[in-house]
């Protein structure tokens, strides 16, 4: 049992070990908060837990049997590791493609923009028509002001696209723009909490939430100084300082 027990707290404390090197970097890099739920990574993450944490040590520990031939061991062993590195590569790649490349303030709202959502081609237009936005294998995070070109062509082109469910704006990093010089368009789009437009925000249970949330911040609901935040699932609320427009805090409506 000693052998067992060995064995599998090896193979724990080195899965523990990857998976901290793996996670730790794609958190720290691209999915920090509110990262992490606006790509609703937490569909991924659990696979990865489940395989390399639960199963992969918990196998080791039924097989890792001290009356077994070294090469007999090694091999059960080594499928057990190849199954965890096959999980953890798919995880891996998931995340890395839809990790968040831009928080872009566009139109009404504030949208992730993660690095799947962006087409190779529109990739290339970007380094070569804005390369100082444009986005890298290595880029991190930014928050960017996304606007529609003032080309009254382009403009309507891209509109009916994005309503007919092809390429929006945010898809374009060609039109993005630094975020201070969005910043008068974005006050201009702040509302209070009672004034918010989408649906999914202004469900009672949401509106109480949201209020509860605002004002142990010192928030006042009633000011315009929120504005929603969308990515995969559950929308966020924004809220800004109506004058220096200093992020102040993102809140959840799904709690």
């Amino acid at each position: 049992m000693n052998f067992r027990i060995k064995a599998f707290g090896l193979h724990l404390l080195s899965s523990v070990l990857v998976l901290t090197l793996v996670f730790g970097g794609l958190y720290f890099g691209w999915y920090r908060w509110p990262g992490w739920y606006l790509c609703n990574a937490l569909k991924v993450a659990p696979i990865l837990l489940l395989v390399d944490l639960t199963l992969g040590p918990l196998l080791t520990l039924l097989v890792a049997n001290p009356l077994k031939y070294r090469r007999e061991l090694a091999r059960d062993i080594g499928v057990i590791v190849a199954v965890q590195l096959i999980a953890l590569a798919y995880g891996t790649v998931t995340l890395w493609h839809g990790r968040p490349l831009y928080y872009a303030f566009s139109v009404d709202r504030l949208q992730i923009v993660q690095a799947s959502d962006l087409k190779p081609a529109e990739r290339a237009r970007a380094l070569a028509e804005n390369p100082a936005l444009a986005p890298h294998w290595y880029s991190l995070p930014r928050w960017v002001w996304a606007p529609l070109p003032e080309a009254a062509e382009e403009r309507q082109a891209i509109v009916m696209a994005a309503i007919s469910g092809g390429a929006d704006v945010i898809e374009m990093p060609r039109h993005f723009k630094p975020w201070a010089a969005g910043l008068a368009a974005l006050r201009a789009q702040l509302s209070s909490l009672g004034q918010l437009r989408d649906v999914r925000l202004r469900q009672p249970k949401a509106q109480a939430l949201l209020r509860q949330q605002m004002l142990a911040r010192g928030l006042r609901p009633d000011q315009s100084v929120a504005i929603m935040m969308t990515g995969q699932g559950s929308p966020l609320l924004a809220v800004f300082d109506r004058g220096t427009l200093r992020l102040r805090a993102l809140l959840r409506s799904d709690r």
